[in-house]
This record gives structure tokens, C-alpha cells and sequence, in this order.
């Protein structure tokens, strides 16, 4: 019986700190799983935001980062003119802009929060 228990003290794993590779492998792994759920669908979509940005011409409407809604009067290198009401015109820096609206689309008051 005592041999028995030595055999099986002896194939036991050591009690000590855990294999630093096994470590290094394991965070690498979180990190690809964070990299491709989030931050690349991420870049992704400001990519196609960008892309929209670039082609945005007049007379289209647009909806701001801070919820104002309005049409592009004058699109200029950095800036574009955008009506916000008749005779109200602003200038807009082009990265405010949050996305295009669709032609007759009124946007849902949830999408203006969110």
C-alpha cells in the first residue's frame, strides 16, 4: 500500500507558479478575441462613416453627433454649410457629421440618444 502512494505523489503536478508561456499564450488569445469582436468591427464602420463623409454633396440631409438634423448647402475642404432651419445656415466641421439620411427618412427619437 505505501508503494502505491508514492506513485501516485510522484505523477502529481508541481504546487508551484504555473507555466509563464501558458500564461503569455492564454492573453494573447483574449486579445485576439477582443481585436476581432471589437475594435476591428469598430474600425470598420468609422471607416465606411469616413467614406461617407467624403462623398456628401449638396442638398443632402444630414443628422449630427449632437442630434440636429440639417441639409448640406455648401460642401467646402474642411467644413460644409448646412441649413438648419430656413435662412439659418451653419458651418460644420465634416467630423460632425454622424451619418446621411436617407431621402424623406425621419430618424427615430432612440437614434438621436444612442
Amino acid at each position: 500500500m505505501q508503494h502505491s502512494l508514492t506513485i501516485l505523489a510522484q505523477g502529481a503536478a508541481p504546487a508551484g507558479p504555473g507555466n509563464p508561456m501558458g500564461m503569455i499564450v492564454t492573453m494573447g488569445l483574449i486579445f485576439a478575441i477582443f481585436y476581432f469582436m471589437l475594435i476591428r468591427p469598430q474600425q470598420r464602420k468609422e471607416k465606411d462613416r469616413r467614406k461617407t463623409i467624403e462623398t456628401l454633396r449638396a442638398g443632402q440631409r444630414v443628422i449630427f453627433a449632437g442630434g440636429l438634423i440639417g441639409t448640406i448647402v455648401e460642401a467646402r475642404p474642411h467644413t460644409f454649410a448646412i441649413e438648419i432651419a430656413r435662412g439659418v445656415t451653419v458651418e460644420v466641421a465634416r467630423g460632425a457629421i454622424s451619418r446621411l439620411l436617407k431621402e424623406g427618412e425621419t430618424p427615430a427619437v432612440e437614434e438621436t440618444r444612442g
